[in-house]
């Protein structure tokens, strides 16, 4: 009679003491870089949101002591009506508008041919001008009030449209940008080009730009960005109500005494508004042309 033995059991297998794979570092990662993303996020969003929430308090509550984040009073848009009835939000805008885009597409003419000559053509005295060029960059704005101010007095283009938009368009920092950029174009490709008697210009148009897109879009970015909140010249050179701009607009419906809180907040708000509005409707192209060029603080 045989007999059959009990298999024999055996004690489970210790918990395995090895790392973790990679998956789970990158998932940590992610995390981490999220929260960390949403912190810095919420830091430079709070101050708008400040800004936000008090210009719709009434001036009593906005300036009330100690700080609160809900009003006493509730919520009221009385600081927008006040700068709605006191001046041509509409207009003040439409002129920004046309300022902004005015600089910024002259302003990329005059940038990418300097810049492309610069880095492409040999011309006496170019080493020294472009170390000019990019030494101006130290030189505060202010300094070349008074001169501009005298030559557009000159040129009888105070008052005028011209005379805001031209002293803008010249930008040191985008053309050393540009310059740096061009630099890295293959020289290859412009020789083959002049080897099938392609002219400078066509090379310029035709191969040079279509490759600098991304340094372009981010240049131009930055270009409007700065004309659009630009308050020192066009308040200077200009004095008609007609010509003015919506950062000039709003300073001038501001009273020159007493604590206004909220209508400083209500036109913070006013002036970021549109700015909130294109980076909504172009962030992709924000986003990419800046991850691309990398020149985010310039």
């Amino acid at each position: 009679m045989t007999t059959l033995a009990a298999p024999r059991r055996t004690a489970p297998p210790p918990p395995s003491t090895r790392p973790r794979g990679p998956q789970h570092s990158v998932r940590a990662g992610l995390v981490a870089a999220y929260a960390t993303l949403a912190v810095v996020a919420f830091a430079w969003l709070l101050p708008f949101l400040w800004a936000l929430n008090t210009s719709f308090k009434s001036e009593t509550d906005a300036s009330a002591l100690p700080v609160s984040v809900l009003p006493e009073g509730g919520y009221t848009t009385s600081a927008y009506r006040a700068i709605v009835d006191a001046g041509n939000v509409p207009l003040w805008m439409g002129n920004s508008a046309l300022v902004a885009v005015a600089v910024t597409v002259l302003s990329l003419v005059v940038s990418t041919l300097t810049a492309y000559a610069f880095s492409r053509l040999d011309f006496p005295g170019r080493k020294a001008l472009y170390v000019l060029t990019i030494a101006s960059i130290m030189v505060p704005t202010q300094i070349f009030i008074v001169p501009l101010f005298d030559e557009m007095l000159a040129l009888g283009l105070v008052d005028t449209y011209w005379g805001i938009i031209l002293p803008q368009l010249i930008h040191p920092a985008m053309i050393f940008v540009l310059k740096r950029f061009f630099d890295e174009v293959p020289q290859e490709l412009e020789d083959a080009a002049l080897v099938d008697g392609a002219s400078r210009l066509r090379i310029f148009l035709g191969i040079v730009l279509p490759l600098s897109r991304p340094i372009i879009a981010a240049v131009a970015i930055f270009i409007f960005i700065g004309a659009w909140n630009n308050f020192l010249w066009p308040f200077i050179v200009t004095n008609n109500p007609a010509l003015m701009t919506l950062p000039v607009g709003l300073q001038a419906v501001t009273p020159g005494y007493g604590v206004t809180f909220a209508l400083k907040m209500a036109q913070a708000v006013i002036a970021a508004l549109p700015l909130i509005v294109v980076f909504v409707f172009f962030q992709r192209q924000i986003i990419r042309s800046i991850s691309t060029t990398g020149i985010a603080g310039t």
